[in-house]
């Protein structure tokens, strides 16, 4: 997505461990590990971003299938059906971090017998919470969305223009003009206070971004 909006980026591999907390919600889950992640890659010069999604369906937090079985599983209990994506976004630099969450609603159609093990067989969903990339051929599993579309593909753009504001950057189609940061309820700060001096950005994402 940081592509398609034409700016500069690098990309770091997380290996922040993704597994639930006990009791832990599932905006409380990817909020923590795009904190988390995000944290990581915090460096002078640049801005950080960390993202994580996670699927919640009828109490039960879907993350990314641990096998191909697993992800036939998940692609079935979906179909037919509504599930939230919750994806947690969270910007840092040497001396702060800020973050978010959004939610998204999302319908399967119903599918036919063998279906899901025709889609899991591609390979695309096995790196993806839920086991579904709307990005791509999972698309045809999606019946409806409501809210941020984006979103379910595990970057929040409004979310992410937010947090660049947050940190002295606003997003001007194709580069990124600087504006005096705001203040945010979710600013926390770090071990140092120094910020960056140009808008380089790296992320980490949970999905593909």
């Amino acid at each position: 997505m940081l592509e398609q909006l034409g700016l500069a980026f690098d990309t770091r591999v997380s290996d922040v461990d993704e597994s639930p907390r006990p009791g832990e919600s599932a905006p409380a889950l990817a909020e923590r590990l795009a904190r988390a992640k995000a944290s990581e890659g915090a460096e002078e010069g640049a801005v950080a971003f960390g993202f994580d999604t996670v699927v919640w369906h009828r109490d039960t937090i879907l993350g990314k299938p641990r096998s191909p079985e697993e992800a036939v599983e998940m692609v079935e209990r979906l179909a037919g059906d509504t599930h939230v994506v919750f994806s947690g976004i969270a910007a840092a630099a040497p001396g702060r971090i800020a973050s978010a969450v959004e939610e998204t609603t999302v319908r399967f159609r119903a599918i036919r017998p063998g279906e899901a093990a025709d889609y899991v067989a591609t390979g695309e969903p096995l790196d993806k919470a839920g086991a579904y990339g709307i990005q791509g051929a999972g698309a045809a599993l999606v019946s409806r969305v409501e809210g941020d579309f984006f979103n379910v593909m595990g970057f929040p753009i409004a979310r992410f223009q937010d947090l660049l504001e947050e940190f002295g950057w606003r997003y001007r189609f194709g580069h990124l003009d600087p504006v005096e940061a705001g203040p945010s309820s979710h600013v926390t700060p770090m071990a140092s206070t120094a910020s960056p001096s140009e808008p380089h950005l790296s992320q980490r994402p949970g999905v593909d971004a």
